[in-house]
């Protein structure tokens, strides 16, 4: 399937900073209280420098001119301009500044993420609810923003990933996976697709499914890292761009060909062998990696179900989910293929599992639907 809606924004490398340089960040937000909150979740901050405010889109675009900043935080809702259509002009004007949407977790403000991060917004965080108590807000407003800031831009002190020729020996194992030989690879008839993403995943994902025809022959089982109320909208939304069949995971439900299945958010999801069937399971067990739903946890319920006949993919993302599962795929002999570094939007998911020697093939992420389709015989 082929659109415009579809279509992947150019990915843009991560900003090099000078030495010395911190990043400058301009928030933009009608509230006061909401400007004052993020101000102080970054002024402590030794690597980055708040250079000012702005109430409305119209006075941003200004003060841009002047302030010359790297990033934006941007609300969605303003008087005037809202924060979605400032975007469009922002990536007209001033391609190389960097926007990170502060969103309300309702499914209104949900779906206006979506549209952000389709608009070319680099990722979101929660807005504080206006009845949470100072301190806790703060705190979870700079364990999440800060991060996410970072996550856009290359210190100097940090060494460029170079293009990766050969998997290197694992460094994060005391043992090495197990291996399959190629001449057996391609007599396995592979049961699953299971997707671990983050950072950029809905544009990723749109580009990723529309790559595979209604008819795909495995059931695919994804995790994004994604809030309760996003997870089903992003499918919803997937299955509409893409017309694959999309849904958001439900207790029970049985794993079928040519359907992917979202994990929602705050619950693990786990594959289970029923009988003659495969099915889904949900929990809310302690997070993984600071994360619910977890990669890691998906990835390790797929090797113990499937064995050497899953395929893993890792795409996009920040951190390191999905290291540790792809770890277990691959000692029961799974398929590994993760996103480079030049078409991800943050190569920290899949950069961690390529550099660990985990990944068989490192594609830019056009091509993986391809190269998936191929080991399935198609």
């Amino acid at each position: 399937m082929t659109s415009a809606a579809l279509a992947p924004r150019a990915t843009r490398p991560k900003r090099i900073l000078g030495a010395g340089q911190k990043i400058r960040v301009l928030i933009v937000d009608d509230s006061v209280v909401v400007r004052r909150l993020i101000t102080h979740a970054l002024k402590d901050d030794d690597e980055l420098e708040v250079v000012g405010s702005a109430s409305t889109a119209a006075s941003a675009l200004q003060k841009i001119q002047l302030l010359k900043p790297d990033l934006l935080t941007l609300d969605i809702n303003m008087p005037g301009m809202s924060g979605l259509e400032l975007l469009p002009i922002l990536r007209e004007r001033h391609p190389d500044i960097r926007a990170v949407m502060v969103s309300t977790l309702t499914a209104h403000g949900a779906s206006s993420t979506l549209n952000a991060l389709t608009l070319g917004a680099s990722d979101y965080v929660s807005k504080p609810s206006g009845d949470a108590s100072l301190a806790p807000a703060l705190a979870t407003l700079q364990a999440e923003l800060v991060p996410k800031i970072k996550q856009l831009f290359r210190f100097p002190s940090e060494t460029r990933s170079s293009s990766l020729m050969e998997p290197s020996a694992p460094a994060v194992t005391t043992a090495p996976p197990a291996r399959v030989s190629s001449s057996t690879q391609r007599r396995i008839e592979h049961q699953v697709l299971a997707v671990g993403v983050s950072t950029g995943g809905p544009t990723a994902l749109a580009t990723f499914l529309a790559g595979f025809p209604s008819d795909f022959p495995l059931p695919i089982v994804i995790v994004q890292h994604m809030p309760p109320v996003f997870t089903r909208l992003l499918a919803d939304r997937l299955r509409a761009l893409t017309g694959f069949n999309v849904v958001e995971a439900t207790a029970g439900m049985v794993l079928e060909p040519a359907k992917a299945i979202v994990a929602p958010g705050d619950y693990h999801m786990r594959v289970r062998r029923a009988g003659t069937q495969v099915n889904v399971t949900l929990d809310q067990e302690p997070q993984e990696c600071s994360c619910r739903p977890s990669v890691d946890v998906l990835f390790r319920s797929v090797r113990q179900v499937f064995g050497a006949t899953a395929i893993g993919t890792v795409l996009t993302g920040m951190g390191q989910d999905g290291l540790r599962g792809a770890e277990e795929l691959k000692r029961g002999g799974a398929y590994m293929i993760v996103q480079d570094e030049a078409s991800s939007v943050v190569w920290g998911m899949p950069g961690a599992v390529a550099q660990a020697g985990f990944a068989d093939e490192v594609l830019d992420l056009s091509l993986i639907p391809t190269a998936i389709m191929k080991r399935t015989g198609r």
